[in-house]
């Protein structure tokens, strides 16, 4: 019988190929082979947060979800003792906002399903960020790129 892998917990800044200040998600709730979710709390201390607006501008979103894929990412990495990779966020397709604003106080859950995968390391994840009464605030399409050598990959295109 087949028994389905293990979902570790990972800190959040180990699957991540950042730095702070730049990793804006706080936490890798779950994975599995083809979704993902992460979490983060809007606070004054969050980057791109703006007190004029008490809170964090939607389009700040798209990363969000850039994140929580490059979380799977790491996370599946991790999982099969390799190290994780940058890759590159290519695009949006639809990006769409209900709000113009992440709240301050508000926790969002941001979720990801892989649609298509192909042997160049082109991925395209459908997004959608909820809020704690699972309320659909922004969804996209993102489409991202993770090549084999990313180091080898950014000499290559570089000149």
């Amino acid at each position: 019988m087949n028994q389905s892998p293990v979902m570790r917990k990972y800190p959040i800044a180990d699957v991540l190929p950042h730095s702070a200040p730049m990793i804006l998600i706080d936490e890798l709730v779950s994975y599995d082979d083809e979704n993902v979710s992460c979490r983060v709390t809007i606070t004054p201390t969050n980057p791109f947060f703006d007190s004029a607006k008490q809170g964090v501008p939607s389009y700040v979103g798209c990363e969000y979800m850039a994140q929580t894929i490059a979380a799977y990412g790491g996370a599946h990495a991790l999982d099969e003792a390799g190290e994780v990779k940058i890759g590159f966020l290519l695009g949006s397709r639809k990006y769409n906002a209900e709000v113009g604003v992440f709240k301050v106080a508000q926790t969002l859950l941001i979720e990801a399903k892989k649609l298509i995968q192909d042997e160049s390391g082109l991925c395209v994840f459908d997004c959608v960020i909820k809020d704690e009464d699972d309320a659909v605030l922004a969804k996209a399409k993102i489409n991202v790129f993770q090549p084999q050598d990313p180091a080898q990959f950014l000499k290559d295109n570089h000149e």
